[in-house]
C-alpha cells in the first residue's frame, strides 16, 4: 500500500489535531485545561478528609474534626465551582474549535487537487467516517483534559494508598488490564466498523432513496419501496454482523479485567484490616480512596477508549486528509503561462479510473493548436469526459503526460492552472444561491460585479431565465429556502453555462455537453453565436486569437460540432481521427459515417 492509503500514526495525528485548535482559541484551550486539572485535585482529596475526620472523632482530637470538616467542604463546594466554570470555558472553546476543524475539513475536501478520492471505495468509507467524526471532533480536546484530570485523582488516591503501606500501590498495576482493554476495545470495533464502510453507504443511499424527494416519483412508480426497504436492511445486517461480533469479543476480554480489580480491591481492604491491624481512620481511607480508585479508573480507561476508538481515530483520519491534500500538490513549481504560444500537447496519454485495469483513454496522443475551437465527439464511453477531466487536472494519467506550452501539466499548481480554466459541464451542480451568485461564482473575484453577471448570461442565451423570475437576479434559487424558486433542468443548464462564461479570456474554456437539455436549433444557434465572437478576435481564421486560448467541445450534435477549427474522434479509447470537418468527410472515415447517420435521423 502506498502512503496515502495509510493512516498516519496515532499520537502524531492528535498532537496536529490539538495544534489545530490551539490555533483556533490558544487562550481558551490553555485555560480550559488549567480548570480541567484543578477541578480534579478537590475531589481527589476527599479520601483524606474522611480519614482525618475519622482520627478526630476517635482521637477526640477537635481541631482535627474542624479541618476535616472545612477540609470536606471546601472540596464539595471547590468542585462543584471549578466544574461549573470549567463546563462554560469549554463549550465556549468547542464552539470556536467546531467551527475551525469543519472549516478546516471542508477546506481540505475542496483543496485536494484531483477528484481520485472520490473513485476509490476505502477512500469513501474513509471520507464518510470522517464526516461523521469531524462535528464531533471537538470532543477530544475535552476528552484528552477530561483523561488528564483522571490521571491527576489516580495519582492523588495511589500516594494516599501507599502513605497507609507500599503493597498498596499494586492496586493501580492490577486496574492496568483494564486500561489495556478499554484502548483495545474501541480500536477493534472500528476496525470492523470501517472493514464494513461501504455495506453501511449503501444502507444510507437506500434509505435517501426511499425518503428524499428526487426520487420519490419512480420509486412510486415503480413499486420498489418494499425491495428498498429489504435491501437497506440486508446492507444494514452485513455491516452490523460483525461489529456486533467484534463487540462481544471484546467485552468479554473487559469483564474478566474488571473482576480483576475487584478482586484485588476486595484483598485490599481485607489485607489493611486484618493483616496490618491499621487504625480505623487508615481502614476508613483505604476503603475511601480504593471505591475512588475504582471510579477514577473506570472514567480514565472510559475517556482513553473514546479517545482511542472515536476522536484519536478521528484525528488520524484528518491527519491523512491533510497529507494526502498536500501530495497532491506535491513537485507543483512551474508557472501556468499568460498566454499559449505553442499550445496544448498529449503525449501517448492513458488512464484507467481507480480501482479498475480497463482503459478509457489509450495512448492518445494529440496537439491542440493555441487560439483554436476544438470538438471531441465519439460514442458514448469512448473517454470524451475523461480527456477534459484529465485537461482540468481532476485526474492524473495512468501513462504518458500532458504538456502545456512545452512545460508538463503536473507540474503547474493545480489552483493556478484552474484559474486560468474556466467550464460549462453536462453534471453540472446547482448551485442554490441568489441568481447573480449561482452565475457569478464562475470567477469569484467578479462575483458581485453586475456587468459581468449580465453578460455571462446574454452569452449563455439564459437572459428569457433571468426574465421570468420575478427579482431577476436577485431570485433566491431552490425551493426549500425562503421565497426561493425552482428551475426546469434547461434553465439550470443555461444559468451554469453562463457561470462558465463569466472568467474573460481563459487559456482554456471546456464545454462538456452543457447544453444537452436544450434542442438542437437553439444549442446551434448559441454556438454560432460564440464561434462567431471568438473569430471576431481573430480576423484570419488560421491565426490564433491574442491569448491563444483554446476552446474544448464535446457535444453529440454534429451541427455544432462542424463549427469547430478541428475535430477530434474517438473511438474505443483511441483517437482514430483528427481534422476539420471538411478534411473529415472527404476521408470517408468513422466521423463521416456518424454525420450522415445524425444527418439522415434529421431529415
Amino acid at each position: 500500500m502506498s502512503s496515502t492509503d495509510d493512516l498516519p500514526p496515532a499520537l502524531p495525528a492528535m498532537w496536529r489535531a490539538l495544534k489545530r485548535g490551539y490555533e483556533a482559541a490558544p487562550l481558551l484551550l490553555s485555560v480550559a485545561f488549567g480548570l480541567a486539572l484543578a477541578a480534579a485535585l478537590p475531589d481527589a482529596l476527599l479520601a483524606l478528609w474522611f480519614k482525618l475526620l475519622a482520627d478526630g472523632v476517635l482521637g477526640g482530637r477537635r481541631g482535627l474534626v474542624v479541618t476535616a470538616a472545612v477540609g470536606l467542604g471546601v472540596s464539595a463546594a471547590g468542585t462543584w465551582f471549578l466544574r461549573v466554570i470549567s463546563d462554560r470555558t469549554q463549550r465556549r472553546f468547542r464552539d470556536q474549535v467546531t467551527i475551525a476543524l469543519e472549516s478546516h475539513v471542508a477546506w481540505l475536501q475542496a483543496s485536494v487537487a484531483t477528484i481520485e478520492h472520490h473513485e476509490r471505495p476505502a477512500y469513501l468509507d474513509r471520507l464518510a467516517m470522517l464526516r461523521n467524526q469531524v462535528f464531533v471532533l471537538d470532543h477530544m480536546y475535552m476528552s484528552l483534559f477530561t483523561t488528564c484530570g483522571w490521571i491527576l485523582r489516580l495519582g492523588v488516591t495511589v500516594a494516599l494508598l501507599v502513605s497507609i503501606h507500599p503493597a498498596l500501590a499494586l492496586l493501580a498495576g492490577v486496574a492496568l488490564p483494564t486500561v489495556l482493554t478499554s484502548t483495545w476495545r474501541p480500536g477493534v470495533e472500528r476496525a470492523a466498523e470501517e472493514r464494513g464502510g461501504s455495506a453501511n453507504r449503501l444502507a444510507r443511499h437506500l434509505f435517501d432513496v426511499a425518503t428524499t424527494a428526487p426520487p420519490g416519483k419512480e420509486v412510486r412508480v415503480t413499486r420498489i419501496g418494499a425491495r428498498l426497504v429489504a435491501q437497506r436492511r440486508a446492507a444494514w445486517e452485513r455491516w452490523y454482523g460483525p461489529v456486533a461480533r467484534a463487540r462481544r469479543r471484546s467485552a468479554v476480554w473487559h469483564t474478566l479485567a474488571w473482576a480483576i480489580f475487584g478482586a484485588a480491591y476486595v484483598g485490599a481492604v481485607v489485607f489493611v484490616a486484618s493483616v496490618l491491624a491499621a487504625a480505623p481512620g487508615d481502614v476508613l481511607l483505604v476503603l475511601a480512596a480504593g471505591s475512588r480508585l475504582s471510579a477514577y479508573i473506570g472514567g480514565a480507561v472510559g475517556e482513553i477508549g473514546f479517545l482511542r476508538g472515536i476522536w484519536l481515530e478521528g484525528s488520524r483520519r484528518l491527519a491523512w486528509l491533510e497529507d494526502y491534500a498536500a501530495s497532491q500538490s506535491h513537485g507543483a513549481d512551474a508557472p501556468v503561462p499568460a498566454q499559449l504560444g505553442e499550445g496544448i500537447r498529449f503525449e501517448h496519454v492513458s488512464f484507467a479510473y481507480p480501482g479498475t485495469d480497463r482503459l478509457v483513454l489509450d495512448d492518445v496522443t494529440l496537439r491542440l493548436a493555441p487560439g483554436s475551437v476544438v470538438a471531441i465527439v465519439g460514442e458514448n464511453g469512448a473517454g470524451k469526459t475523461t480527456l477534459v477531466k484529465l485537461l482540468c487536472r481532476l485526474y492524473q494519467p495512468t501513462r504518458g503526460r500532458i504538456l502545456v506550452d512545452g512545460v508538463e501539466l503536473a507540474r503547474m499548481p493545480p489552483d493556478a492552472w484552474r484559474s486560468r480554466l474556466s467550464g460549462a459541464f453536462q453534471d453540472f451542480c446547482r448551485f442554490e444561491f441568489r441568481v447573480r451568485h449561482t452565475v457569478g461564482v464562475g470567477d469569484l473575484p467578479r462575483l458581485d460585479d453586475h456587468p459581468a453577471v449580465v453578460a455571462a448570461v446574454d452569452r449563455a442565451g439564459a437572459a428569457d431565465v433571468v426574465a421570468q423570475l420575478g427579482a431577476g437576479l436577485e431570485t433566491q434559487l431552490g425551493p426549500t429556502w425562503p421565497e426561493g424558486v425552482d428551475l426546469s433542468f434547461g434553465q439550470w443548464q443555461k444559468l451554469a453555462l453562463a457561470r462558465g462564461f463569466m472568467r474573460e479570456r481563459p487559456l482554456v474554456l471546456v464545454l462538456d455537453e452543457p447544453t444537452a437539455a436544450l434542442d438542437a436549433e437553439t444549442e446551434h444557434a448559441l454556438f454560432e453565436r460564440y464561434a462567431a465572437a471568438a473569430r471576431r478576435s481573430r480576423p484570419d481564421r488560421a491565426q490564433p486569437a491574442a491569448d491563444g486560448g483554446i476552446t474544448i467541445l464535446v457535444s453529440h450534435r454534429f451541427s455544432t460540432v462542424r463549427m469547430a477549427d478541428f475535430i477530434v474522434v474517438l473511438r474505443g479509447s483511441r483517437v482514430v481521427e483528427a481534422g476539420t470537418h471538411e478534411a473529415l468527410m472527404a476521408q470517408g472515415g468513422h466521423y463521416a459515417e456518424l454525420y450522415r447517420i445524425q444527418a439522415a435521423a434529421y431529415r
